[in-house]
């Protein structure tokens, strides 16, 4: 059956159709690189004004691009967001990264997201210096500026403007906004002229049944430790529409070695139940009806090696 789309955005935002018929019209997609743990979801969710990213504390949360869609007067971006870059081990790591610089690659601006309080940290300086050798300019974002001193700051944005793969910085902080809207009505201006690609209430562009398995694999990371969220993987197998509104969806839970199922299914159930719960109460929320969630954890050991694994999560699959 057709999958529902995002519900739409605020009424506030209707206004932009009205200037966007004043002015000639934009569209161009932006994409967010940086490292594990930059903040790249939430400053996305922040730019879109609702949840399309799942968010953990936890570092390679994102595996796969997510675009995001909002509107900045007469521009539509789709914001793109992207693996964390860092230096990978494992074929899964391998994977996420290729998908994080092919989504820069592909974009018509690149913004590097970077956590000041790390500084320029080995993680960001490889990003730098790949931007670098591209020879196109990104906007450098300078984030968790609410958590370090000045002094500290101005040193860091001088010593990465230096190295010549910036055309200017922005300081923000995607958790609490500030300078937020800054940088997207900079980058409005950056997209190219040209007709909208997305209806101007859509905010995303994912299939809701792959944002419905993310939804189940941020729960997983929130309530596991260790390295058994990484070994982990969601997909959603089954989806049934009722007549009453309210959608049956039925999930399974990936793992790799009995011990990790044990750990995810928790005492007696618990653990796998306070997961569906959270899931379920979430995609309701954002559908805007009754969700009933099945899970089911099963065993693949291998499922990081199968090209059908990647593909399920948006990632494209390299034999090496």
């Amino acid at each position: 059956m057709t999958e529902p789309e995002l519900p739409p955005n605020p009424p506030a935002e209707s206004a932009a159709a009205a200037t966007a018929a004043a002015e000639p019209t934009r569209c161009g997609f932006t994409a967010i690189i940086g490292a594990p743990n930059a903040g790249k979801s939430t400053l996305v969710n922040r730019l879109v004004g609702s949840k399309v990213a799942i968010v953990s504390p936890k570092v390679q949360t994102t595996r796969a691009r997510v675009l995001g869609i909002a509107l900045d007067g007469p521009a539509q971006i789709i914001w793109v967001d992207t693996p964390g870059i860092f230096q990978p081990r494992r074929r899964l790591e391998r994977a996420m990264v290729a998908t994080a610089w092919k989504g820069a690659e592909d974009a018509d601006l690149q913004i590097h997201l970077v956590d000041a309080t790390r500084g320029l940290d080995p993680d960001a300086r490889r990003i730098m210096e790949g931007l670098a050798r591209s020879r196109r300019k990104a906007i450098l974002a300078l984030n968790k500026i609410d958590d370090i001193r000045l002094e500290r700051l101005l040193p860091l944005a001088a010593e990465m403007a230096e190295s010549g793969a910036y055309s200017e910085t922005f300081m923000i902080s995607a958790l609490t906004g500030d300078g937020v809207a800054d940088l997207a009505r900079r980058v409005a201006s950056l997209m190219p002229t040209g007709p909208w690609l997305y209806p101007e209430d859509q905010m995303a562009d994912m299939p809701m049944r792959l944002l419905a398995a993310e939804i189940t694999r941020e729960k997983l990371f929130l309530q596991l430790h260790d390295e058994v969220p990484y070994a982990v993987a969601v997909e959603t197998e089954t989806w049934e529409e009722h007549r009453d509104g309210s959608v049956r969806i039925g999930q399974v839970v990936y793992v790799m070695r009995a011990s990790q199922k044990a750990i995810v299914l928790g005492k007696g159930g618990a653990r796998i139940k306070a997961i569906s719960t959270a899931a379920r109460t979430e995609m309701a929320e954002m559908m805007g009806r009754r969700v009933h969630l099945l899970l089911f954890v099963k065993e693949r050991p291998n499922w990081q090696d199968e090209p059908e694994a990647y593909a399920v999560q948006g990632m494209d699959w390299s034999p090496n």
